[in-house]
């Protein structure tokens, strides 16, 4: 018994979608949802099957007509006619603002009017964000406080902190209705511990929205750390002997700059120092301070804004530890420089090398001719030995010397013969 109710039921149902099928509204426009940024362009597109001799019509959400079929209901050029058919309506409105936003409606007018909403959303763009917090210089280890602001944005945007190629989270975020009762200022902070590396760090702040779309809009500023200078002690020339002049240089280098001038490796004009043989740079009208002092010493050598102490002539007595302490807003940092003086005998340079170099080749070349006129000689005294030789042998018959040594050459030969026969 269950089994034919179940059958008809399903049979009734079945023909009652067929029946709604059937009987489906081909006079009802359609339309769909839009989303656009401020600025940019809407098009709104309204469609029917069976028109029923009416013409379509778009409207507002102040409920004025814009067009009516192909004509013009209300003076905006922004709004324009795209398509105009019996079975469609299509409108673009270009250059959108937040008041554009609302519910737009299609209508035909048959009997009954039929009418299709359409929700246009504006989407606020935001501005670019500002950082606050940081006009003045952070002191080292101190904690750094930053702000984020961006107004204009429709939904609220987020905000997202960097420093330097790193993420930052930030500790808060505010969202404020703007005045017009559209759109959003978010506000977003950030707070991190400094430190002497951080000095000229960037920090972005960027704005992320959809409105956007693949564009970024963001604020980069530089963070400005002061921090302890450190120095050390640079001699010219790196290996001083008695005799020569000898700058010993406090290189320091710290934030601000100007608190420690050196290391902008700056020499101002020299005045003389009233110990003997050191001159003191001129004192500068500035807040840094370059104390020179000799460990053993009672009284300072220098105390001025310049880093350069000078000796003149250097003797063995400027042997000994000599101590910088640069001074800033910062605190102070000591630097220490053992002078040795070495003997004024000369040192191995690059020109005496030179010389040497020439001094030997020139020896060599004098040994060479030495030997050449000793082995020319010899051969010579030789050549001279055979000669008188010769000559005496065959100068009994012969009118001359040369004559002389032929014959005794021949003679010789002809001994030679003698014996070889003989033999």
């Amino acid at each position: 018994m269950e089994s034919p109710a179940l059958g008809i039921l399903l049979l009734i149902a079945c023909f009652g979608s067929a029946r709604g099928n059937l009987s489906r509204d081909e006079s009802q426009p359609t339309t769909s949802d839009e989303t656009v940024v401020a600025g940019g362009t809407v098009v709104l597109k309204c469609q029917v099957e069976d028109p029923d001799d009416s013409s379509l019509q778009w409207s507002n959400p102040a409920q004025q007509t814009l067009y009516f079929g192909e004509k013009r209901a209300l003076r905006d050029n922004r709004i324009q006619l795209e398509r105009s058919t019996p079975n469609e309506l299509t409108i673009s409105i270009s250059d959108v603002v937040l008041a554009d936003e609302g519910e737009y409606t299609c209508s035909i007018f048959t009997m009954p009017v039929r009418t299709a909403k359409a929700l246009v959303t504006v989407l606020g763009i935001p501005q670019k964000p500002q950082i606050f917090g940081h006009e003045q210089p952070i002191d080292e280890e101190k904690v750094a406080r930053l702000i984020c602001r961006s107004s204009g944005s429709k939904p609220a945007a987020q905000l997202r902190w960097r420093k330097g190629n790193r993420e930052i989270k930030d500790s808060g975020t505010e969202v404020v209705e703007d005045p017009n009762g559209k759109t959003f200022t978010v506000t977003s902070r950030v707070e991190f511990r400094v430190t002497k590396e951080d000095n000229e760090v960037e920090v972005t702040c960027t704005v992320d929205h959809e409105s956007l779309q693949n564009s970024e809009r963001s604020t980069t500023q530089k963070l400005q750390v002061h921090y302890k200078p450190t120095a050390k002690i640079e001699p010219h020339p790196q290996y001083p002997r008695e005799g020569e002049k000898l700058q010993l240089q406090c290189d320091g280098q710290g934030n601000p700059i100007s608190i420690l001038g050196s290391s902008l490796n700056f020499i101002s004009p020299l005045c003389v120092l009233r110990d003997p043989g050191v001159l003191i740079p001129a004192a500068l009208l500035s807040p840094q301070e370059f104390l020179w002092e000799k460990e053993g010493s009672d009284a300072p050598l220098q105390l001025s804004s310049e880093s350069v102490l000078i000796f003149p002539l250097l003797n063995k007595s400027d042997s000994g530890t000599y101590v910088c302490t640069a001074t800033s807003s910062m605190g102070s940092v000591v630097a220490k420089y053992n002078l040795d003086v070495s003997d004024a005998s000369p040192v191995p340079s690059t020109t005496s090398t030179y010389h040497a170099m020439i001094g030997g080749v020139v020896a060599v070349i004098v040994f060479l001719l030495l030997s050449l006129l000793i082995v020319l000689g010899h051969y010579l005294i030789r050549h001279k030995g055979t000669y008188l030789t010769h000559e005496a042998k065959g100068s009994d018959d012969a009118p001359d010397a040369d004559t002389a040594i032929i014959n005794a050459e021949g003679g010789q030969a002809g001994g030679d013969d003698k014996k070889e026969y003989f033999i």
